[in-house]
């Protein structure tokens, strides 16, 4: 995988993590709120960096979706605190593909990016893996095309 199209994974997850994360919101008890918002603000900022890093690798960056499949259901808080740990866990993915095809600063920052997606994991679900973004490969999981790309379908990106 080229740097540039790890960069664009990148940001096409972490626009599904925020998207994601304003459905968590919606639905999270109070007491979880402020992690939350934390964890939105987080997001938001990875994803307008990585804006920045497709344009500094002469690249266009790739809008949001207008809208994401949720992988389940997300009626109460129990749901919601699964799909937060669900969107770690695919951030984590992608930034383990961004390490592997990146050097220098950039490999940095996305290394910096896949811990901090798996202690907002193991916050989320109370445990974590040996080895986080790698669980996902493991599985036999391909990376989702976003819609309208090749091999992708025009139904919603899922998250």
């Amino acid at each position: 995988m080229s740097e540039l199209a790890a960069v664009q994974a990148a940001l096409r997850a972490e626009h599904a993590a925020v998207y994601g994360y304003g459905v968590v919101g919606g639905r999270i008890g109070e007491s979880r709120r402020k992690e939350v918002r934390e964890c939105y603000d987080a997001h938001r900022a990875r994803r307008d960096a990585l804006r920045r890093a497709v344009r500094a690798l002469g690249g266009e960056p790739e809008p949001a979706a207008p809208a994401y499949a949720l992988p389940f259901a997300v009626p109460d808080s129990d749901a919601a605190v699964r799909l937060a740990a669900q969107l770690e866990d695919r951030i984590a993915g992608v930034y383990a593909d961004l390490v592997r095809a990146s050097e220098g600063t950039r490999r940095r920052e996305a290394a910096g990016a896949l811990r901090e997606a798996a202690v907002r994991s193991v916050r989320w679900k109370g445990s974590g893996v040996a080895f986080p973004g790698l669980t996902e490969l493991g599985a036999g999981e391909a990376p989702a095309a976003p819609s309208g790309a090749p091999g992708g379908s025009n139904a919603p990106d899922a998250l």
